[in-house]
């Protein structure tokens, strides 16, 4: 038995290694696994749209399947731009222009009104047809300008105040003990070993 996480992101898949590793089990993405599936994300919140995700790739195999979904709320900007992060202003539009774009329309905002938040869903179905889903989530605020090469996404204007740095300027061992993916899959994987407790090791 293995788990295949539903997604192409290498980024991804090095933290959930990471996170994961020590289940006893191969952790492989799906074009690793060799499926290509079109998923239709139109779910209304994170934790729908991970389990469409997982549904759609166990359908096609007998592994544990596991998919998430996450995101960036801003509390100004309505929880914005939240489950609709990945294809803000489009999907083939650079995170640059992304988070530029986010910053300005905070322009002139007081801090104590930049609030945000990094949101993950975890889902999993299980070969069994069991289907689980885990939430993990970190605290900041949207910083007042671009800083930091680590990271990915809105990373670079993430700022936590009690690591004094955004997320993008932390290394990838730090940012995976206080992500929200973090968080998430440590939570799932608690899931996971309590029903796989003999499997597991």
């Amino acid at each position: 038995m293995r788990i295949i996480f539903a997604t192409g992101n290498e980024n991804k898949m090095r933290e959930i290694r990471e996170i994961l590793g020590d289940l006893g089990l191969e952790i492989v993405s799906m074009k690793e696994a060799g499926i290509s599936v079109d998923i239709v994300e139109d779910g209304e919140t994170f934790e729908e749209n991970a389990m469409i995700k997982a549904e759609a790739v166990s359908k096609l195999c007998d592994d544990i399947v596991l998919a998430d979904d996450s995101g960036l709320e801003v509390d100004y900007l309505d929880k914005a731009p939240g489950v609709y992060s990945a294809r803000f202003m489009g999907e083939d539009t650079s995170y640059d222009i992304k988070n530029q774009a986010i910053i300005d329309k905070l322009d002139g905002v007081p801090k104590e009104k930049r609030t945000a938040r990094f949101v993950c869903a975890i889902a999993a179905v299980l070969p069994s047809g069991k289907k689980i889903s885990t939430r993990g989530t970190i605290e900041g605020m949207i910083g007042y300008e671009i800083k930091g090469e680590n990271g990915f996404g809105y990373d670079p204007i993430f700022y936590v105040e009690e690591l004094g740095c955004t997320t993008a300027e932390i290394s990838p061992e730090e940012k995976n003990k206080v992500s929200h993916r973090g968080n998430a899959l440590r939570a799932m994987r608690k899931e996971l070993l309590s029903i796989y407790e003999n499997t597991c090791n």
